[in-house]
């Protein structure tokens, strides 16, 4: 066996995706997405999400159509956004860490009326999802819903950038 120092599964430079390595070069928020109580939760790791301000305010996320969050589609999420020490749990949310138990396992969760919400977040938002079944764009689907609670927390928030977690500035 031979250790080489570049990723055995990165694609050579001129083959890489232009767009997805500039996207990676966009600070993203670190969330996870949850519905659901007791042993019915379910949730996803979602960066891509916009918070706009207004009367009401709205949430928009990409999220993976094949995702446990979707089955069956809730009408209500938390948007748990994540601090610092929660890599793992981002993680595991994503699917590609294993959580024996399954990922509410990993921090302090409790049930609140949009979903499981975390202990020691940046903060967390109370979403109603819209009624309309939700649209295509790229790789995953829209969900649009209207801000009904939110509980801004008193940690920094996590973002990733080019594969890799950091503490929001």
């Amino acid at each position: 066996m031979t250790i080489h120092s570049e990723h055995p599964f990165v694609p050579p430079e001129g083959d890489r995706d232009p767009v997805r390595r500039l996207r990676g070069r966009l600070p993203a928020p670190v969330t996870v997405w949850a519905a659901g109580t007791g042993r019915e939760r379910r949730g996803l790791t979602v960066s891509s999400v916009i918070v706009a301000a207004g009367d009401p305010a709205r949430v928009l996320g990409l999220v993976d159509e094949e995702s446990p969050l979707w089955d069956p589609p809730p009408t209500t999420v938390t948007v748990n956004v994540l601090a610092a020490g929660h890599e793992y749990l981002a993680d595991a949310f994503a699917g590609t860490v294993p959580s024996p138990g399954g990922p509410f396992t990993q921090g302090e969760w409790s049930d609140s009326e949009w979903g499981p919400v975390l202990a020691g977040s940046a903060g967390w938002i109370g979403v109603r999802l819209d009624p309309e079944p939700p649209r295509h764009v790229g790789w995953g689907l829209l969900l649009e819903g209207t801000v009904e609670h939110v509980e801004p927390g008193g940690e920094e928030a996590l973002v990733h950038v080019r594969g890799r977690y950091k503490p929001g500035r």
